[in-house]
């Protein structure tokens, strides 16, 4: 069988008395767009903080690839790119210095980072702004530099949590289309976690994440028939029996 990209072995962690999150394990795949769905507060960030190693794993193991994060943290975060919910770009540096100051991070000679860098904001066609101060660009221009900036080691695995927070509609779609065609384009596998339905699609796999509890996983279409639902935020309500999701009906 594959090894996947990323495993997550009944991982709980608790603040004081509080349980972020409850004995979970999923696996996400290798070239494969897997969805973290789940209210705000349901663990999903505390599970981005275990993952790239900001908090440590008090119980079970999350792996990358072969990598243990917490044995084997500098392996496995060099295969890891990461987008987090708060913006992290430095607001007064140029894009390129922060792409450039990221690569230094890790590793990467002057050269092989500037022409790597050249090339991601091409794609995401910034490169006419490359000597632009971040603070002048748009929200969905600033997501794009982070995912840029995230892609610059080469990861096979990234993950992004809620990524298209603060965003309009059409910046959410342009940024979700873009990691999409990342999997066909790159090969890399990616975590997205969100609250918003509508970003989900049925051929998606998905894990339902509620008050720190796994309560589904799989193929989006196959979550929807094992709930007797018609769609994803009918299956989400069931799972959860709430309806406070925000977005279309996926």
């Amino acid at each position: 069988m594959t090894t996947p990209m990323l495993s997550v072995e009944a991982v709980s962690y608790a603040y004081g008395t509080r349980r972020a999150l409850d004995n979970v394990t999923f696996a996400v795949a290798p070239a494969t767009f897997s969805v973290l769905l789940g209210l705000n507060g349901a663990g999903k960030s505390t599970l981005f903080a275990l993952i790239t190693r900001l908090y440590a794993t008090q119980h079970g193991c999350i792996r990358i690839l072969d990598f243990d994060v917490a044995r084997a943290s500098g392996e496995a975060l060099r295969i890891l790119g990461v987008v987090f919910q708060s913006r992290t770009l430095d607001l007064d540096l140029t894009i390129m210095q922060n792409l450039m100051y990221h690569a230094a991070l890790h590793g990467m000679r002057k050269r092989e980072a500037e022409v790597r860098s050249g090339e991601l904001l091409t794609r995401i066609a910034l490169s006419d702004r490359v000597n632009d101060k971040v603070r002048n660009l748009s929200g969905g221009q600033i997501r794009r530099v982070e995912i840029a900036r995230a892609l610059l080691h080469r990861p096979r695995l990234l993950v992004l949590d809620e990524p298209t927070v603060g965003l309009d509609v059409t910046s959410r779609a342009d940024i979700l289309q873009h990691v999409r065609h990342l999997i066909a384009e790159d090969g890399i596998a990616v975590l997205w976690a969100t609250h918003l339905i509508d970003e989900v699609d049925p051929h998606d796999h998905i894990v339902v994440l509620h008050q720190g509890q796994l309560l589904a996983q799989g193929p989006a279409s196959r979550v929807v028939d094992e709930c007797g639902a018609t769609s994803v935020r009918d299956a989400f309500i069931q799972l959860t029996r709430s309806e406070d999701l925000i977005g279309g009906a996926g």
